[in-house]
């Protein structure tokens, strides 16, 4: 049976400047560019209610949601958020000081557990959003590997660009070994060099087809994430959407 071709999600992010000058005009954009659903990061002086209502209005879904690490404290906020928006997986992330020291993984798992186990009788998934510094060597393994082996209930939103750790890590290999524990692909494009600004999809020396074609045949959402870009980022964001489809690895509205 052949894959079925996953929706196509932007993170908000890669347009934030956008969004924060006009973000009813940015929105349409994105909805006419192709995209199915939107990652959300931030809510841009709307609360979720009226976020949600300019989503629908546009014909657009919540794919995921970028949050703050779940806790005891913000857990109401978190799980309300996530209703409103109608999305169910919430993302996070850890900076590279919380990996530091030979403690620092089993710290960053034990806290990511926690906050998996919280939010789980809420019905949402919590997931991990890696950089490149989760792919380094910890002991002959890489510490995004003892991550995910020492917090077993988290998802991993794979950010591929930054997994391949500038060329030095083979990421389809790394999507296979997850298979469905990763039911989002960030899908992120560049010269693999440190530093350097990002592309559209399809326009850098990432392996986007073979990271795409390595995922679970049920993966949910690929999600366009470009931090910056030396074209301008709408019209990268909107190429990078018409290239996949193009490509016939994931599925737009165009």
């Amino acid at each position: 049976m052949a894959m079925q071709k996953p929706p196509i999600s932007i993170q908000l992010h890669t347009v934030r400047k956008e969004a924060k000058k006009d973000l009813l005009k940015t929105l349409k954009e994105v909805a006419a560019s192709g995209y199915v659903g939107v990652e959300m990061a931030g809510l841009y002086g709307k609360n979720p209610a009226e976020m949600r209502k300019m989503l629908d209005d546009l014909g657009l879904v919540a794919s995921s949601a970028h949050v703050a690490v779940p806790t005891a404290e913000n857990l109401k906020e978190t799980v309300e958020t996530a209703n409103a928006l109608g999305c169910q997986m919430i993302i996070s992330n850890m900076e590279p000081d919380k990996f530091a020291g030979p403690d620092g993984v089993r710290n960053v798992a034990a806290e990511l557990q926690k906050s998996a186990e919280l939010v789980k009788p809420h019905g949402l998934r919590f997931g991990y959003h890696n950089h490149w510094w989760e792919f380094v060597l910890e002991g002959g393994r890489y510490k995004y590997d003892l991550l995910m082996e020492q917090a077993p209930d988290i998802f991993g939103e794979l950010d591929i660009y930054w997994a391949a750790n500038f060329g030095a890590v083979k990421v389809p290999e790394v999507i296979k070994k997850y298979g469905s524990r990763m039911p989002l692909l960030h899908i992120k494009d560049g010269p693999l060099v440190k530093d350097q600004p990002h592309t559209a999809v399809g326009a850098g020396k990432m392996d986007v087809t073979g990271c795409i074609r390595a995922a679970d045949p049920k993966l949910q959402w690929l999600v366009v994430e470009l931090d910056s870009c030396a074209t301008d980022m709408m019209t990268a964001a909107r190429e990078s959407c018409a290239w996949l489809t193009k490509q016939g690895l994931g599925r737009g509205t165009r």
